[in-house]
């Protein structure tokens, strides 16, 4: 029996190394040569897993290029530092201690978890779809850009062939098929960090992260970095090593969809939320995959103090992250081309021009330009916060919930979000994380609220 696990067979991480190696700047011609010459394949364009499996002297080059390819010299990496230490330094504008002790209150919280919960859920079915995919099924029901649930009624059935929902979402994520939240990991890691803190509180380490997902994270359930890094736990390796040992993943977007309980729990204090982001995203990432935790939960962190616009918690987001670094200039262009297009088509067509091409639909930065410029145009509307953010494909669902957290907290209460996207969600979420399965958002708000009021 053929067991072919997705992300992390060694022939397959090779071609996702090279494409990271040449996004570095390393030199990895000769490695590079080499893995062809010897009958290597490139990284599969958008599934986990190639077939057919290779053979075994081809799987043992592929592990020994990979450790060669980790000992190339990067040089970007004094732009980009992973430490928080050397993060701080490297921000001139880092923010100071919170002022005052700001709170945030549960019907803020409730409508961050109804906001990402719909975010993720608008985005789900066209995951994994071409940007053309994305905007033909839209079209086709007159909803574009998408301000309800994509549907299959009246699609012509040549489109769904052509560009057809992803396998295992369509069920669950239609119009016509949603009843509640469906199991997604967009949700499940926000879950995750909620049992983080009330089990460790806010003086946790990136090893009681480990073990917490050792014991109640299924492995099935981690994908991309989350699953290299799984794997190298259970090989014995010792965070932070997990994040780079053999994960070409590393910065990829993971980390960044981890990032909004951090953010939730620290009203009114980025520096706070993004150095607690920081200890949850080097288990899995480095540079600029840290960076979009820390990114995405100080903007949070602002818009859960109540006393900033989107454009506000943006500005804050780039004091935690490096300037001269590949994500903080990804954001910058996000929004400065959001600011000079009047439509945003026009604005997603010129980041795909800069991005698509050389990188994968997963990695952090394509997927922070486009959610930079989705807020921005949006300006803090909630239906076209997602919509616009969905729009732009790549990885829709996390974009989508990341967009859907950051409007719901700005919107300020879950009635102050439009009923056709919270209704379906029925006040109920499916998971596979222990205690959390079919439990309420309202129950959710509630508890992040009490670990947000913990000293």
């Amino acid at each position: 029996m053929n067991v072919r696990l997705t992300w992390v067979q060694p022939e397959d991480l090779v071609g996702h190394e090279l494409r990271q190696a040449a996004q570095d700047g390393r030199d990895a011609r000769e490695i590079e040569a080499r893995w062809y010459a010897a009958g290597g394949a490139p990284a599969p364009d958008r599934a986990g897993a190639s077939e057919p499996p290779a053979p075994p002297r081809l799987r043992a080059l592929a592990e020994r290029l990979l450790d060669e390819l980790a000992l190339l010299e990067a040089p970007l990496a004094a732009d980009e530092p992973t430490g928080l230490d050397e993060i701080m330094t490297a921000c001139p504008h880092w923010p100071g201690p919170a002022e005052g002790t700001p709170h945030v209150g549960r019907d803020r919280l409730h409508a961050a978890w109804l906001g990402r919960a719909a975010g993720c859920l608008l985005g789900k079915p066209v995951e994994k779809l071409p940007l053309d995919g994305v905007r033909a099924l839209a079209r086709a029901t007159g909803n574009w850009p998408p301000a309800s649930w994509f549907t299959a009624h009246g699609v012509p059935a040549e489109l769904l062939a052509a560009h057809p929902w992803n396998r295992r979402s369509a069920s669950t994520s239609l119009a016509e098929n949603i009843d509640g939240m469906p199991e997604d990991d967009d949700l499940n890691y926000p879950l995750l960090t909620l049992l983080l803190l009330q089990r460790h509180g806010r003086s946790f380490t990136t090893a009681d992260l480990a073990r917490l997902w050792l014991d109640e994270l299924p492995a099935g359930r981690a994908f991309t970095a989350e699953r290299i890094a799984y794997g190298n736990l259970l090989a014995g390796v010792e965070p932070p090593g997990t994040a780079r040992h053999r994960n070409p993943f590393r910065e990829w977007i993971g980390a960044q969809i981890r990032a909004d309980v951090h953010g939730w729990t620290h009203p009114g204090d980025p520096a706070g939320a993004a150095a607690q982001a920081h200890r949850d995203a080097v288990l899995t990432h480095t540079g600029n995959g840290v960076y979009g935790a820390m990114f995405t939960a100080a903007a949070l962190a602002v818009a859960a103090g109540g006393e900033s616009d989107v454009h506000g918690c943006l500005a804050a987001g780039l004091r935690v992250v490096p300037p001269h670094s590949r994500y903080a200039r990804a954001i910058r262009l996000g929004i400065e081309t959001a600011r000079t297009e009047g439509e945003f088509d026009t604005v997603v067509d010129r980041l795909h021009a800069v991005y698509a091409d050389t990188h994968h639909w997963v990695h952090v930065l394509p997927n922070a330009a486009l959610l930079a410029a989705a807020l921005t145009h949006a300006d803090g509307d909630f239906t076209r916060s997602i919509g616009l953010t969905v729009s732009g494909g790549w990885d829709t669902d996390s974009n989508g919930a990341t967009a859907g957290s950051l409007a719901g907290l700005l919107a300020g209460g879950p009635d102050a979000l439009p009923e056709h996207w919270t209704a379906p969600l029925k006040n109920r979420l499916a998971t596979s994380v222990p205690g959390f399965d079919r439990t309420g958002f309202d129950t959710l708000a509630a508890l992040t609220h009490q670990e947000a009021l913990r000293p």
